[in-house]
């Protein structure tokens, strides 16, 4: 599950709606732990009871953004956190596109709630499709600039959905 750091409320309710079917078929909900539509789909998942993945661009020394220190801290408790890096790496812009990768990796499909066109979470969606997995794509409103990368998505193959269950009918197929 990602989304634009800028999320809206709109990603808030897809996310929430979306969510409980896959996490009722205890489906491991992935995101990067960034602000915005990461932070809601950990925060959701745990809420509703579920389990979550945070794939940090950091090392574990420096949790990033900082705002995200008391989530990361919460996760470790029952989740999980995982990064690549050792634990003194701090955030640099280009460990970002190559957490993408892992998010990815880990996943058997990827949701996108909201980004602009261009966008980190469009480059996990670029490693994604490179790697053979599920792509969804939640549609927003035309007036939206955060509606342009789900709608860009759409258009090159990714699957609109708006229920979660859309998604277990491709994934359990």
């Amino acid at each position: 599950m990602i989304g634009s750091r800028e999320a809206s409320e709109y990603s808030k309710s897809s996310i929430e709606k979306i969510l409980p079917p896959l996490i009722q078929k205890n489906f491991v909900i992935v995101s990067g732990l960034a602000k915005g539509a990461d932070t809601l789909a950990h925060e959701i998942t745990m809420q509703y009871g579920g389990n979550t993945i945070a794939v940090l661009g950091t090392g574990f020394f420096h949790v990033y953004p900082k705002q995200n220190e008391n989530l990361a801290h919460k996760m470790s408790k029952n989740q999980l956190l995982v990064t690549e890096y050792p634990p003194y790496i701090t955030p640099k812009k280009w460990n970002f596109p190559m957490r993408n990768r892992i998010i990815s990796g880990l996943s058997q499909g990827v949701v996108i709630t909201e980004a602009k066109e261009k966008s980190g979470t469009v480059s996990t969606m670029e490693h994604a499709l490179e790697n053979g997995k599920e792509i969804f794509a939640i549609p927003g409103s035309i007036f939206s600039p955060l509606s342009a990368g789900p709608h860009h998505l759409i258009l090159e193959g990714a699957k609109p959905v708006w229920d979660g269950h859309q998604i277990l009918e491709e994934l359990l197929k």
